[in-house]
């Protein structure tokens, strides 16, 4: 508990500064890019007072000029504030629509064109999905945790179809991300964080010559995805049909 206290500790004394410096200077000129960098060293420097080590493998793969939709698995609370700042310039994600009401935070929140999304309802995961391809034609990259959820046991669960419209709809590149060794250092129902090492692997990109339908570049970035675990974590056949039962889009 003492390591996630620093982690949490350290946030709760930049979120004042932010409040302080970067929500007013966000709010008179309308560019959340000084309160995106803000909190993008946050979450990684409290991340690593927390004892948590960074591998990034992969980076050199992107290039920086072009927008990209990652899709990540996601198994701890620590996936979002290890990965974003890896991310070659700005990412939005999908987030709760619940946030958004929040008066500072939610003005911030739409400055930097994160997209609400309602996980139980579809018709809003369809509006989400058309808002994030709004943000992917602005040159954003988007950010998206293709299980929908936070996985119990490090596995892969089975994949949302709602990013995969997007990346059809959109035409933007593919990369698959695999985080491995979060679901060791906090796993989804503890709070308290262990020291360790945790490897964010950032694949190949897919072009959009290369999707094949929805359901073959689910194939491939599940692969993809999975390639990069732990092999007591990987799933043996990943299918297609263990993924397209699941509708939705998805979000951190």
């Amino acid at each position: 508990m003492i390591r996630a206290a620093i982690m949490l500790g350290f946030w709760a004394v930049l979120m004042p500064l932010a409040a302080v410096i970067g929500f007013p200077w966000t709010l008179l000129t309308r560019n959340v890019n000084f309160l995106y960098r803000m909190s993008m060293w946050g979450a990684i420097t409290g991340i690593r007072l927390a004892g948590v080590r960074v591998k990034t493998i992969g980076l050199e793969r992107l290039d920086p000029a072009r927008t990209y939709i990652f899709m990540s698995n996601h198994a701890s609370n620590l996936d979002p504030p290890l990965m974003l700042p890896l991310i070659p310039r700005r990412t939005s994600v999908m987030a709760r629509h619940e946030l958004f009401n929040y008066p500072l935070l939610g003005t911030a929140m739409k400055l930097g064109s994160l997209v609400p999304v309602q996980r139980e309802n579809r018709d809003a995961g369809i509006a989400a999905v058309r808002a994030a391809a709004g943000v992917i034609r602005q040159g954003i990259n988007m950010t998206i945790y293709v299980e929908g959820g936070r996985s119990y046991d490090g596995k892969l669960r089975p994949f949302k179809k709602g990013p995969f419209y997007l990346a059809v709809e959109t035409g933007a590149p593919v990369v698959p991300v695999t985080i491995s060794g979060t679901h060791y250092v906090m796993p989804k129902g503890r709070l308290a964080v262990k020291p360790g090492l945790v490897t964010v692997t950032f694949h190949e990109p897919i072009e959009p010559e290369n999707f094949g339908s929805r359901e073959c570049l689910m194939e491939k970035v599940r692969a993809a995805i999975n390639s990069g675990l732990p092999p007591e974590y990987q799933d043996a056949t990943p299918t297609t049909n263990e993924t397209t039962r699941h509708e939705g889009t998805a979000s951190a």
